[in-house]
């Protein structure tokens, strides 16, 4: 094999491809998520917070009475 038909080969292979776009795809998720997290900010904490009223103390009271 020579070099031209190993340099066809390669330019002819999807597979890099395929792998870079699920990469991409993944990083894509992430930066949505970091955003999502930024924008919503203290919404969470009010909801999953320490306070008596929050989410976070209603789960923990449902579990104590399991």
């Amino acid at each position: 094999m020579d070099l031209n038909e190993s340099i066809l080969k390669f330019l002819a292979d999807e597979r890099a491809a395929t792998a870079m776009e699920y990469g991409l795809i993944a990083a894509l998720m992430g930066v949505a998520a970091i955003a999502s997290f930024t924008a919503f900010g203290n919404g969470l904490q009010n909801v999953f917070g320490s306070t008596s009223s929050g989410a976070g103390a209603v789960i923990t009271d449902a579990a104590a009475n399991i």
